[in-house]
C-alpha cells in the first residue's frame, strides 16, 4: 500500500511536469500539426460514448480532461512504484517511454478512442514521445525524493510532552 501512495503522489507530481513540458512544445508544431493533444481529444472520443445527447460544456470538458490525465499519471506512478526497477532515472525514462508505446500503440488504438501512433504526424508523435521521457525522469526523481522525505522527515523522532517546547535549531 505504501509504494502505491507514493508512487500516485510521484505520478501525480510527474504529471505536472509533462502537462507544463507539452504546453510549452506544442507551439514549436506546424500549424497543420497543431490539433488538440492526445488527453483531449481521449476525453472527447470517451465523453461521446458515454454523452446522454447533450455536448459537455467546454468548462466540464477541460476540467474532466485535466482530472482524467492527472488520475491517468497518478496510476502509472503507481504502477512503477511497485514494479521499482533498478536505474532510478533511466529505468523512469524507459518507463515514460513504454507507457508512450503501450498507451498509443496498443490499448487506445486496440480500444478505437484513437488512430495509432503511426497514422499522426512525427512531430506530435515526439513530442508526445519526450513528454512521457520528461514524466518518467519526474516520476523517478519524485519517487525517490519521497522515500527520502519519508526516511528523513517524516521518520518518528523523540516524543514531547505538552510542556516542553522544541528545542531551537541553530542555521
Amino acid at each position: 500500500m505504501r509504494n502505491a501512495m507514493l508512487g500516485a503522489i510521484a505520478g501525480v507530481m510527474a504529471t505536472v511536469a509533462m502537462t507544463s513540458a507539452m504546453r510549452r512544445m506544442q507551439p514549436l508544431l506546424p500549424d497543420r500539426d497543431r490539433y488538440p493533444l492526445p488527453p483531449r481529444q481521449i476525453m472527447e472520443q470517451v465523453g461521446e460514448a458515454t454523452e446522454t445527447g447533450q455536448a459537455m460544456p467546454e468548462p466540464a470538458r477541460r476540467t474532466t480532461t485535466l482530472l482524467s490525465h492527472f488520475a491517468f499519471g497518478a496510476a502509472a506512478g503507481s504502477l512503477f512504484a511497485a514494479w521499482r526497477p533498478r536505474g532510478g532515472v533511466r529505468a523512469g525514462a524507459g518507463y515514460g517511454a513504454l507507457v508512450w508505446a503501450v498507451s498509443y500503440l496498443g490499448w487506445i488504438p486496440a480500444a478505437r478512442i484513437l488512430r495509432p501512433a503511426t497514422d499522426h504526424p512525427i512531430r506530435r508523435n515526439l513530442l508526445m514521445l519526450a513528454a512521457h521521457l520528461v514524466w518518467g525522469t519526474a516520476l523517478a526523481h519524485s519517487l525517490h525524493d519521497l522515500d527520502r522525505a519519508e526516511a528523513d522527515i517524516f521518520r518518528d523522532g523523540p516524543r514531547l510532552d505538552a510542556r516542553s517546547k522544541p528545542p531551537l535549531q541553530r542555521c
